[in-house]
C-alpha cells in the first residue's frame, strides 16, 4: 500500500462526501490564532444559557481555571436538567487486536511485540455470555484497525449475535464507508464512536507516519458517512496528550456541534480520554492534562453540548470517574478488558490477545453499581427500546 504525501488525502477505496464540515472546523481554528481570553469574556461566557464555540474555548482556557467551581456549578445544573442524577453503564468487548497502522502512541501498532489474536464466534458469544450475567444491556464491539483481520462480514456476524444478549450496539472500530454501515445497521449496530485522536496536522502527520489512519480527512468524517447510512448515534473523541489539548477540545466539541447542527435527529455522544501507559511511548514528547484540566474541560462540554452523552472512561481513577459524574459525565463503561477473549476464563484461550492499553478504574459492574448509589446517583443500563 502506497503512503500518503499528506493527511488530507484519501486512498482510492476510501468515500469522499459532499460536506463541508472539516473546512469550518479548519476556519474557526485559523480565527483562534488570534482570539485572547479575557476575564470580560470569561464572565459573560458564564452567563449565557446557550454558548457558541467561543464561549466553549473561553471556559476551557487556562484564564478560566480560577472560575472552575462556577463552571462546575452551572455544569451540574444542566446534568441534572437534562439527565436527572441517571448514569449509564456499558461494556467494551474487544475481538480482535491485529491493526494495520502505525500509531506512535497506540500498543495495537505495526511492529508491537504483542501477542495478536482474533476472536471467532463461539469465542465472541462467550465473551458476550459473561457481560450478559453481569447485568450489561449496552455493549460496545472494537478491534483493531484492520479490515483484512477484522472484516466488515465478521463484525456484522459479531451484531448479530449481540442482538441476542443486548439492546444497545456500538462500534469503535475503522473508518468504514457509507454501504458498510448500512449493512452493520442491518446486522442491528446502533452506534459509530471514532476517536479522531488529534485535529492538529502537523501533530497528525506524525503520530501517523502510515496505514489507514494516515488520512485525517476520511476519519474526520466518519460520523457523517455513519449518520448517512442511518446510524442513530455517532462519537466524538480526542485522546488528551497528543496536542494542545485546548485545541483539540474546541475541535472535538465543535466537531460534534456542527453534526448535531446538521443532523438534528442524530444522537451524540463525548468521550474524554487521556493517553494512558502502553507499549512502546516513553520516547514520545506528550503533553501533560492534568485532572483539573479535563475535569474542567468536561464540565465546559456539558455547558455547550447540553443533550450529548459524556464519557469517561477506566483510563480515569474510580474517584475522579465518581466526581465526575455527579457534575456532567453520564455514561460509565464497566467490567473492563482491553484484552482479547479473557472475561471468561476459558482454557482454550491460551492465545488470548494483549491488551491496548492498561486501564486505572477495574471495577465490575456490581461495585460500579454500589458506589453511585452511595452518591445518590441512579444506575441506568438502558432506555432505548427497539420497536
Amino acid at each position: 500500500m502506497m503512503k500518503l504525501d499528506k493527511v488530507t488525502d484519501y486512498y482510492p477505496y476510501m468515500e469522499k462526501i459532499d460536506s463541508s464540515i472539516e473546512d469550518e472546523i479548519k476556519d474557526k481554528l485559523k480565527f483562534l490564532d488570534n482570539y485572547k481570553v479575557t476575564k470580560e469574556k470569561i464572565l459573560s461566557s458564564l452567563e449565557k444559557d446557550s454558548l457558541d464555540e467561543f464561549d466553549f474555548y473561553n471556559l476551557i482556557s487556562d484564564e478560566a481555571i480560577k472560575y472552575l467551581d462556577k463552571i462546575a456549578i452551572k455544569a451540574h445544573q444542566k446534568r441534572i436538567k437534562y439527565f436527572g442524577n441517571n448514569v449509564y453503564l456499558f461494556s467494551p468487548i474487544y475481538i480482535a487486536n491485529h491493526c494495520e497502522n502505525h500509531c506512535k502512541y497506540c500498543g495495537f501498532k505495526v511492529g508491537s511485540k504483542i501477542k495478536r489474536t482474533k476472536l471467532n464466534l463461539e469465542e465472541i458469544e462467550k465473551e458476550m455470555i459473561y457481560l450478559a450475567e453481569e447485568g450489561i444491556e449496552d455493549i460496545l464491539i472494537l478491534t483493531g484497525e484492520s479490515n483484512k483481520n477484522s472484516s466488515i462480514e465478521h463484525i456484522g456476524e459479531a451484531v448479530k449475535l449481540a442482538t441476542k444478549y443486548f439492546r444497545v450496539i456500538g462500534l469503535e472500530i475503522y473508518p468504514a464507508n457509507i454501504s458498510d454501515y448500512k449493512y452493520l445497521k442491518k446486522c442491528g449496530a446502533d452506534f459509530v464512536t471514532v476517536f479522531q485522536e488529534t485535529y492538529a496536522e502537523t501533530n497528525y502527520d506524525f503520530y501517523h507516519p502510515d496505514g489507514n489512519k494516515r488520512s485525517l480527512s476520511y476519519r474526520l468524517n466518519t460520523q457523517e458517512r455513519a449518520i448517512l447510512a442511518g446510524i442513530r448515534g455517532v462519537g466524538f473523541g480526542v485522546l488528551f496528550g497528543l496536542s494542545n489539548p485546548l485545541k483539540d477540545a474546541f475541535c472535538m466539541a465543535l466537531h460534534a456541534n456542527l453534526l448535531q447542527n446538521k443532523y438534528p435527529h442524530a444522537e451524540i455522544s463525548i468521550s474524554l480520554p487521556r493517553i494512558r501507559p502502553t507499549v512502546g511511548i516513553e520516547h514520545l514528547n506528550l503533553v501533560d492534562v492534568s485532572e483539573k484540566k479535563l475535569f474542567q474541560i468536561m464540565c465546559a462540554t456539558r455547558l455547550f453540548l447540553p443533550y450529548a452523552s459524556i464519557t469517561i472512561s477506566t483510563r480515569e481513577s474510580r474517584v475522579f470517574r465518581d466526581l465526575a459524574t455527579k457534575f456532567g459525565a453520564t455514561k460509565l463503561s464497566a467490567s473492563v478488558d482491553t484484552g482479547i477473549g479473557r472475561r471468561s476464563g476459558n482454557i482454550e484461550y491460551e492465545d488470548e490477545g494483549d491488551e491496548q492499553f492498561l486501564i486505572n478504574d477495574t471495577r465490575t459492574v456490581k461495585e460500579i453499581k454500589k458506589d453511585l448509589e452511595k452518591n445518590n446517583l441512579t444506575v441506568v443500563l438502558n432506555d432505548y427500546i427497539n420497536l
